[in-house]
């Protein structure tokens, strides 16, 4: 606080009337300095999630049937190579053209080199796998453990004790490391975003790690630890299915396994992101709170976050329910609607694969087609031919008879 004095002043932070120095004199109360416990917390858990990937993620991997796709070798092309380095990794028209007279290949050609070179750099279901499971495991054991430090607590039936003597509150324990936990990981995924599989949500990610992050630090530091317990066990209770539902996509033969666990992350999600949040958390922050105190600084910063992270759960909710509409009418998941960039390749190339199998069916088609008509003009070719040999024998017959007479 010494070091940005103006940044620290009590009025963004406190509710009228309270100081840093009234909140000092209570024990065991939250002060801005414990945040600083996050830090070696992050990169301990990046070290841990490095073991974990390469210990425990390969034995469950097996377990579920996890196979990598095989993937085309990429010729060496050095213009092309360079090109897709350092321009653009999916040429235009005009840039194929350039390339073609650059390199002497074919369209055709250029465009397969791209697309096997795309798909090259997609992440294998491994690193999928390995990604899904880690998350997995941290949102399971934090859901349970904030389940049990709160399941007692009276402000988790009725959130309007969130307030009761606020904000002089002191937190539990159990309370201060649930906090640092969750800040050390979503630190850790921040510092590790650029590594992770870039999905088609890759900015909301980073949008809704950053809110998070400002969310659990500005309510550490202004005694929001309450409503922020419950804010954190509300996003944990569908995330862990979310990541259970992913890892078994990955496997194989769980297609049903992962279809149940989307049909009840989806209910769950939906449930507790579109009506418990806004209902109960928002309404508690924005409306109830007010029984208690003047708003200040701190309450409009609280609220937009809340109100970030309400806009980013519309954003996931039209994503699920358009995998559900999928569900629902095809029997099955065939995409993630937030699948990684490249998976559009990836389909497109099995979409080539089968137009060329159609293509050869139909060239089956047709080559049984015109030899069954090859056949039949043989056959017919062969009657006439016959007919023809009995015609000319029998006339020569009935010649030579005339001579005999």
């Amino acid at each position: 606080m010494d070091l940005l004095p103006d940044l620290w002043r009590h009025e963004y932070w406190l509710p009228p009337g309270i100081t840093w120095r009234d909140m000092e004199q209570m024990q065991e109360c939250p002060r801005p300095r414990d945040l600083l416990f996050a830090l070696p917390l992050a990169l301990g858990f990046i070290v841990l999630r490095l073991v974990f990937d390469r210990v425990v993620a390969p034995p469950l991997g097996r377990c579920v049937g996890l196979r990598n796709r095989l993937r085309m070798a990429v010729a060496p092309a050095t213009k092309l190579e360079s090109f897709y380095t350092q321009q653009n990794r999916q040429p235009s028209q005009s840039d194929i053209i350039s390339l073609m007279a650059q390199c002497d290949k074919t369209q055709r050609q250029i465009e397969t080199w791209f697309r096997h070179r795309r798909n090259h750099d997609r992440p294998s279901y491994t690193k999928r796998f390995c990604e899904a499971c880690w998350r997995f495991f941290f949102y399971l054991i934090a859901f349970l453990a904030g389940l049990a430090t709160l399941i007692n607590k009276s402000w988790f039936w009725d959130q309007r004790e969130c307030w009761t003597g606020y904000p002089q509150q002191p937190i539990e324990r159990a309370h201060f490391w649930y906090y640092q936990l969750e800040l050390g990981f979503y630190l850790s995924l921040l510092l590790c975003v650029s590594v992770d599989v870039k999905r088609k949500d890759f900015k909301e990610q980073v949008i809704h790690h950053i809110a998070t992050i400002f969310l659990l630090g500005f309510s550490y530091c202004s005694n929001y630890v309450r409503i922020g317990t419950l804010v954190m066990l509300l996003h944990d209770s569908s995330d862990f299915l979310l990541e259970s539902a992913k890892m078994f996509n990955y496997g194989t033969g769980w297609r049903k396994t992962c279809d149940t666990l989307f049909v009840i992350f989806a209910a769950v999600f939906l449930v507790t992101r579109l009506v418990v949040f806004p209902s109960k958390i928002i309404h508690t922050t924005l409306v109830l709170s007010m029984e208690v105190f003047e708003p200040f600084a701190g309450y409009y910063f609280f609220n937009l976050l809340l109100m970030v992270l309400q806009a980013l759960h519309v954003f996931w909710a039209v994503l699920i329910l358009r995998m559900a509409n999928k569900f629902l009418f095809l029997g099955k998941l065939d995409k993630d609607e937030r699948s990684d960039e490249e998976s559009e390749l990836e389909e497109e190339d099995d979409n080539d694969k089968g137009e060329g199998e159609e293509k050869d069916e139909e060239g089956e088609c047709c080559w049984e087609r015109s030899k069954d008509a090859l056949n039949a003009k043989l056959k017919m070719l062969n009657k006439s031919f016959v007919l023809n040999n009995l015609t000319n024998h029998r006339a020569a017959i009935v010649s030579k008879m005339r001579k005999a007479r």
